[in-house]
């Protein structure tokens, strides 16, 4: 595997932890959302789970309150590994 390669799994590897850290978060509805990291979390992860959840919500309009964009992601953020993996 190359350079770019191990430069883009690393990347998305990455963004999957920060993905898991708000998910984390969700679980303390005390967090102080205008904490440094709370505020780096969410402005980094929701340009991407925004468009996500929309999705799900026209094709399940009742899909009821549980969030399940970033179990999507998580499986977008797999198969791109996996993609890379082979390309590269």
């Amino acid at each position: 595997m190359s350079n770019i390669g191990s430069i883009i799994i690393l990347l998305l590897q990455l963004y999957n932890f920060l993905v898991i850290a708000r998910v984390l978060l969700s679980y303390f509805p005390n967090v102080d959302p205008y904490n440094p990291i709370v505020k780096f979390l969410f402005d980094v992860t929701e340009p991407v789970l925004a468009p996500i959840r929309e999705i799900l919500r026209q094709q399940f309009p009742q899909g009821g309150p549980m969030d399940f964009s970033p179990i999507v992601l998580f499986l977008i953020i797999f198969v791109l590994i996996r993609l890379v993996g082979v390309l590269f």
